[in-house]
């Protein structure tokens, strides 16, 4: 479709200059289409959806509800950070969910990967429509779609979960990063004033930290997963290698093994680091960390995580193994 095709002429956003001439145009072009009318934004706290959402602040101003869904499966620290930025900074009309328990209940027993993320889909895409329903005037929704999705998966950002709302809402789409790749997102989310870790935000799955609590998920495994996470970010964080390793995060499988604690034995999870460093996701190569370093996140997870006994360090490439476990 001519629309959904990246101009020619189109000059890659790499600096400031180039992201300040975007968002004025973007400005211009949201308030040409949207006008008087309502917007509604699905914001998960991720790049995309953030940048769109602070244009769409700038450009429309509380003529734009976000909602956003905390379904358990964010990060630690993600919903806080969503409604310090954009409802205590920006000043949105900002709707915030607590679906934790909703999704979680749904989730109880079941192990297949792909049935867990399709349960998380269809329940993200209820709540939204529940949301949707309760605000009147809405003629359009607004998604952070950007090229790759196009090239890849056509023109609705399906991993965003709105793509399958039901037809009688009747929602024109806001799609103003449509034609950017994700290092140009980041430039113009920087010129727009977002903080760097939301900015710079590694890959995160769809079904959150669904994928990482392999197996059925639990909530006490589902908390080991969280915390022994945001450890090793903050590790990361303090050692340098934030900006320089692609992709770190933790994994906690679905058995256990004997351990010792104060003396006392132990029946309890492993907690598995996974950091990669890849161009196109592809392929991944493992990133070297130093075993001073490892020892140390090996010391704070296992004595600050709750059910830990053991910390693994999983050094395998893709191929063979996958970058994410589920």
């Amino acid at each position: 479709m001519a629309d959904n095709r990246r101009p020619e002429n189109m000059e890659r956003i790499t600096t400031p200059e180039l992201a300040l001439a975007f968002i004025d145009e973007q400005l211009a072009a949201l308030r040409a289409q949207i006008g008087d009318k309502k917007v509604l934004l699905a914001l998960s706290g991720g790049v995309d959806s953030s940048v769109v959402a602070a244009l769409l602040i700038r450009a429309v101003g509380r003529q734009l509800t976000c909602v956003h869904v905390n379904h358990g499966l964010l990060r630690k620290g993600e919903s806080e950070q969503v409604i310090e930025v954009f409802r205590n900074q920006m000043d949105a009309n900002l709707i915030y969910v607590d679906a934790v328990d909703r999704f979680l209940d749904k989730l109880a027993g079941v192990a297949d990967p792909e049935t867990k993320r399709k349960i998380i889909g269809a329940e993200f895409i209820r709540v939204f429509e529940e949301e949707a329903r309760k605000l009147e005037g809405i003629e359009f929704l607004a998604q952070g779609t950007i090229y790759p999705d196009i090239l890849e998966s056509g023109p609705v950002k399906a991993h965003h979960n709105v793509g399958g709302l039901p037809e009688d809402l009747n929602f024109e789409l806001v799609e103003p990063v449509k034609f950017l790749f994700k290092d140009e997102v980041r430039v113009v989310g920087k010129a727009l004033g977002l903080p760097d870790n939301m900015v710079y935000r590694q890959p995160f799955p769809g079904p959150g930290l669904g994928v990482r609590c392999v197996g059925a998920i639990t909530r006490d495994r589902l908390e080991a997963v969280r915390e022994s996470d945001a450890i090793l970010r903050e590790e990361f964080a303090k050692n340098g290698l934030a900006g320089k390793v692609w992709q770190y995060f933790t994994i906690v499988p679905d058995f256990k093994s004997t351990g010792i604690r104060d003396g006392l034995r132990t029946y309890d999870w492993p907690v598995v680091i996974r950091a990669v460093n890849t161009v196109d996701a592809v392929t991944a190569e493992v990133a070297e960390l130093s075993f001073p370093l490892l020892q140390h996140i090996t010391a704070r997870i296992t004595s600050e995580v709750k059910g830990v006994n053991r910390v693994l360090w999983d050094v395998t490439p893709k191929p063979s193994g996958t970058i994410e476990w589920e």
